[in-house]
C-alpha cells in the first residue's frame, strides 16, 4: 500500500514538473495570447456582505482579471472589472468598430454602445480583443437575452 502511495506521488511529482517546464518553454517560444478571448464570471450570490465583494478571478501567465461587485442591502449594484490589481482606463466614446468581430466570434450579440447606470445580468463575459494591435477589454452582462456592454477599456 505504502508503495503504491509513493508511486503515485513521484508520478504526480513528475507530471506537475512536466507541467511547469512545459508552461516556461511556452513562455521562451514567445506565445501571445489569442487576438479574441472570453472570460465567463458568475455574478455574486444574494446575501453578501455589503461593500465590494469578489465575483470571480481568473488568473494565465499574461496577467489577473478580477471581477467585483458593489453589494448594497446583500444585492449586487454593480459589477467592474480590474486588471492586475488596478482598474483599467477607460475608453472614451466607447469601443472601436473593430471589436463587434470578436463579440460574434464569441457568440455574443453586438452590444456596440456603453450603457449607462450600474452593471448587473445573469452572467458576466470579460472579453478582450487583441486583433488590431490596441488590447481592449469590455465588460457584458446578459440579462435574460438581452446583452449589454458595462465598460470598455484599454488594457
Amino acid at each position: 500500500m505504502v508503495r503504491i502511495f509513493v508511486a503515485a506521488f513521484a508520478i504526480g511529482v513528475l507530471v506537475s514538473g512536466a507541467a511547469v517546464a512545459q508552461t516556461k518553454k511556452a513562455a521562451a517560444d514567445g506565445k501571445v495570447p489569442p487576438a479574441c478571448s472570453a472570460i465567463k464570471f458568475r455574478p455574486v450570490p444574494s446575501g453578501m456582505a455589503d461593500g465590494e465583494q469578489d465575483a470571480g478571478l481568473y488568473k494565465s501567465r499574461f496577467g489577473t482579471i478580477m471581477v467585483r461587485a458593489t453589494v448594497k442591502g446583500g444585492e449586487a449594484q454593480d459589477y467592474f472589472v480590474v486588471v492586475n490589481g488596478k482598474k483599467p482606463q477607460a475608453i472614451a466614446g466607447g469601443p472601436p468598430a473593430h471589436v463587434a468581430d470578436c463579440l460574434k466570434e464569441k457568440k455574443i450579440g453586438a452590444p456596440m454602445k456603453l450603457t449607462t447606470g450600474p452593471c448587473a445580468g445573469s452572467a458576466l463575459h470579460v472579453v478582450i480583443d487583441r486583433s488590431h494591435g490596441q488590447k481592449v477589454m469590455m465588460l457584458i452582462a446578459r440579462d435574460g437575452r438581452e446583452w449589454k456592454m458595462c465598460s470598455a477599456s484599454t488594457v
